[in-house]
């Protein structure tokens, strides 16, 4: 009695299993999962999986936003036009800075939501003989300047990282490399507005930007409004919109001991 009951128990198990497996793979007929389609520069439609080997430099996957920009799934079998996205492909475009090929995921169906939150931080060593001090815009005398690549503004390079995070674009160190002599010595208002630029074709604006500066010297107390009224300007808001803080480090680590400075910054998008 005992093995015919664990033999039908058994049997039971395996039709239930089997009926399982069926009723998934119907499923899956009825609703495939959404598929990265591979656009080719000059090519409409996806490019077949086949040929990936070949093309495969040349492949540029179309992110989520263009996909909804041009009104189509970047997974459908419909031919989809990338004419739009030519300022990827153009040499000397900020955005190319040594990184032709973006990779980025098309979801079928999807839409932006009605907000996005950004956060970026930076940090620059500072040095007798270092660049002009420049934060937030605004050069600042002090008898110590700060150590990189561009100009070094602590204060814009958080905000543009907190932008392109917010829209899921590549961080600054991608769009604008310290290794590319383009933007040896180059006014960081330059990655701002490229950032804004990359905001607004995505359909967003500026909710409002919160800057906490972290540095021991020199005050920034008097430069406030001035720095708060190059970042309106560059990103196209309203005054109420952008906070900037600042506070020390209690004489702790390099940044109390006035070799680097540092900056946090939140941004809040809307979609338009």
């Amino acid at each position: 009695h005992t093995q015919s009951s664990t033999r039908a128990f058994l049997l039971l198990v395996s039709l239930s299993y089997s009926h399982a497996r069926s009723t998934l793979a119907a499923q899956r007929q009825r609703n495939p999962l959404p598929t990265i389609a591979l656009l080719k520069p000059g090519i409409r439609g996806p490019c077949p999986s086949a040929s990936l080997k070949t093309h495969a430099p040349e492949l540029v996957r179309i992110t989520r936003a263009n996909a909804i920009q041009l009104g189509q799934s970047a997974a459908s079998s419909s031919p989809i036009s990338i004419s739009g996205l030519s300022h990827l492909f153009r040499r000397g475009n900020p955005i190319q800075s040594g990184r032709r090929k973006f990779l980025r995921r098309a979801s079928e169906g999807a839409a932006d939501p009605p907000i996005r939150i950004g956060h970026g931080w930076d940090i620059h060593r500072m040095e007798e003989n270092g660049l002009p001090l420049t934060i937030g815009g605004i050069e600042v005398p002090f008898e110590k300047g700060t150590v990189a690549h561009s100009d070094g503004d602590v204060l814009y390079h958080s905000l543009t990282d907190a932008i392109l995070g917010a829209i899921g674009m590549p961080d600054i160190g991608q769009l604008f490399p310290d290794n590319d002599p383009r933007w040896k010595g180059a006014a960081s208002h330059v990655f701002m507005s490229e950032a804004h630029r990359l905001m607004t074709e995505r359909g967003y604006q500026i909710g409002n930007v919160d800057i906490t500066l972290i540095l021991q010297k020199p005050k920034v107390k008097d430069i406030k409004p001035a720095m708060a009224e190059n970042i309106v300007k560059l990103l196209k808001t309203h005054p109420s919109r952008v906070n900037i803080k600042a506070r020390t480090h209690e004489n702790v680590d390099s940044v109390g001991e006035v070799r680097a400075l540092a900056c946090h910054a939140v941004v809040l998008l809307e979609k338009v």
